[in-house]
């Protein structure tokens, strides 16, 4: 069968990639066509874009994009048509995708997959009318959307595990590089490391990554190691790199699972520090903090920010967002993680297991490729 997908952003790549290897081995006649990344191409098929082409975050960087949007955006309706899938899979990115499924849906007869479901949980609830509407069938990741979907709103969806477990699982089973290795071969001081993981776009970076690097001359005993971005070159780290910090690629894993500890912009890094038990803060700057703040009080519709939080249902790990987010308090988080035998630290430890046990085991892309492929040929 063929499949096209469409996803926007770096861990989108990583899920999308694992759920087409999974495709792969249950449906040996697979043929892809995607909007996505480097890992989605090492899989095989054809791509039309990458995602770092088509996402922009932010009210600015999106005004100032419109016209690379819309033409993105025709490109893509017009070449799903013209390929003519027997499914569209979505990944997450819903202000694209949720667009492209509302045409696919009135002028085709092609079935529409949503994998990674939109978070409207948090925000923009009202997108629910459009996904009931346009989505013939959601695969969910995070348990605690099954009462959102089903019990609140009368949506059947298929909830799968979630692929970071599969991620990780995989690479500890892969027989990862000794940390010593790891370093020495990074150029990284044999210090413990601070993994800082300050997002994936670059208007995320600059806001959060000064903040990370100044709250560090704290502890001069911890060296922080910038997990660099997939498509952001490396050139537009240098003034990080010179303040003192170290910095690795395409290497996310190895450094998680050599840190002491880490500072992680809110997003799927924060549950993969989780899985790999690194106690971490969760650190998210943004423009206008104050108002921001504000709005998080009145409009949003969860408690916590990070995946961490939500699926464990209570406050594991501190979340130090927009107003919230200044040096003192990065440095006053750390100050109680840092020390190997502190309270803080084990108790975070003991919370990441039972988050563990929430999410259930490895196998979610697996799960989520094999129902799919059943669907598809139950309704052929």
């Amino acid at each position: 069968m063929k499949y096209y997908l469409i996803v926007g952003e770096a861990s989108g790549d990583l899920h999308a990639s694992n759920l087409m290897r999974e495709i792969k081995a249950a449906d040996a006649n697979a043929e892809f066509r995607f909007f996505g990344g480097d890992l989605m191409s090492a899989v095989g098929g054809e791509r039309v874009r990458h995602y770092r082409d088509t996402a922009f975050m932010g009210f600015v960087p999106v005004l100032l994009h419109l016209r690379s949007i819309f033409s993105n955006m025709s490109m893509c309706k017009k070449d799903i048509v013209s390929w003519n899938p027997d499914v569209l899979i979505l990944v997450d990115y819903p202000g694209f995708n949720l667009s492209i499924a509302k045409y696919i849906h009135e002028n085709t007869k092609i079935p529409v997959y949503y994998y990674i479901s939109p978070k409207i949980w948090a925000w923009k609830e009202h997108r629910i009318k459009s996904i009931k509407r346009d989505v013939d069938e959601l695969f969910s990741i995070l348990p605690f959307e099954i009462d959102f979907f089903e019990k609140k709103h009368g949506y059947r969806i298929n909830y799968v595990g979630n692929p970071c477990v599969d991620a990780v699982d995989a690479f500890l089973r892969g027989a990862p590089e000794p940390r010593e290795q790891f370093l020495e071969r990074n150029g990284i001081p044999g210090k413990p490391v601070v993994a800082l993981l300050a997002g994936s776009r670059k208007q995320e970076i600059k806001a959060n990554l000064p903040l990370m690097l100044e709250a560090m001359k704290e502890y001069p005993d911890y060296q922080p190691v910038i997990a660099g971005a997939p498509g952001i070159d490396k050139s537009f780290y240098a003034p990080y790199v010179e303040a003192g910090a170290c910095i690795v690629f395409g290497e996310t894993y190895n450094l998680l699972n050599c840190a002491h500890a880490a500072l992680v912009t809110s997003g799927t890094a924060t549950l993969e520090a989780g899985i790999f038990r690194v106690p971490q803060v969760v650190c998210y700057a943004t423009p206008m903090a104050r108002f921001y703040s504000w709005l998080k009080r009145h409009f949003l519709k969860v408690k916590f920010v990070s995946l961490v939080n939500l699926v464990a249902g209570k406050e594991v790990v501190r979340e130090l967002v927009a107003a919230d987010m200044k040096i003192e308090n990065i440095k006053a988080e750390l100050g109680r993680l840092l020390p190997a035998g502190s309270k803080e630290r084990a108790a975070m430890l003991k919370e990441y297991d039972r988050m563990l046990d929430i999410l259930g085991g490895a196998g979610a892309s697996e799960r989520a490729a094999r129902k799919m492929i059943s669907i598809l040929e139950k309704n052929k």
